[in-house]
């Protein structure tokens, strides 16, 4: 009997489900949730985290890299040292370069080591080991540049990379981006129609 009277409460517990789901209006619960105060302050403190979050990511894209020497670009600039002595790949190809160890000690070992750096350097060259120097500019595997076009053209280091006159370590051009070059070729070529259908065209830098 018992178990008769169990099994009939639970068919009409079941017969109840249908009716219930009909008066439940998903609508009306998410607007009593989202009317709530506890939700509202729940969500505003999570897209403040969220806009934080990407803010503090895109800062550190922007900031100089701790180099393990940290060359002065202003101090080596006012010696008169060109560019394209230290750089010279981009003479030739798509990559600058970086001068060896070599080429730097050639200048540096006839001046005395006075610092910490310095010293590095000579440590670097007679145990033959170089320099782990953190890239600064780096492009998406997507995007082809080559400098030896925009060198042969006529391009200044400091119109792409900044003022390295008045920088130590090198900084992250802010902005240096695909509108940036865009901007620039439709200047330099507004009277070109030849080169600046080249040079706007996606498969020039898209390969």
């Amino acid at each position: 009997m018992l178990d008769k009277l169990k099994k009939s409460h639970l068919i009409d517990r079941l017969k109840a489900l249908p009716e219930k789901f009909r008066s439940f209006n998903l609508f009306e619960s998410l607007t009593r949730l989202i009317k709530r105060p506890v939700f509202q302050i729940s969500a505003a403190v999570f897209i403040l985290l969220f806009l934080s979050a990407g803010s503090y990511g895109i800062w550190l894209t922007q900031q100089p890299p701790r180099q393990p020497i940290q060359f002065s670009h202003k101090l080596h600039l006012g010696f008169g040292v060109q560019c394209l002595y230290c750089h010279p790949g981009a003479w030739k190809g798509p990559s600058a370069g970086l001068p060896t160890e070599t080429k730097c000690w050639g200048c540096h070992q006839q001046i005395p080591i006075k610092n910490a750096d310095q010293q590095k350097l000579a440590d670097s060259v007679y145990k033959n080991e170089p320099i782990q120097w953190v890239p600064v500019f780096i492009l998406p595997d997507f995007v082809y540049f080559n400098h030896r076009p925009h060198i042969a053209a006529g391009v200044n280091c400091e119109t792409c990379h900044g003022e390295l006159s008045r920088m130590i370590v090198a900084e992250p051009r802010k902005n240096l981006n695909m509108g940036w070059c865009l901007h620039c070729h439709r200047t330099r070529f507004a009277n070109d129609e030849v080169k600046l259908t080249r040079l706007t065209d996606c498969g020039t830098c898209h390969r």
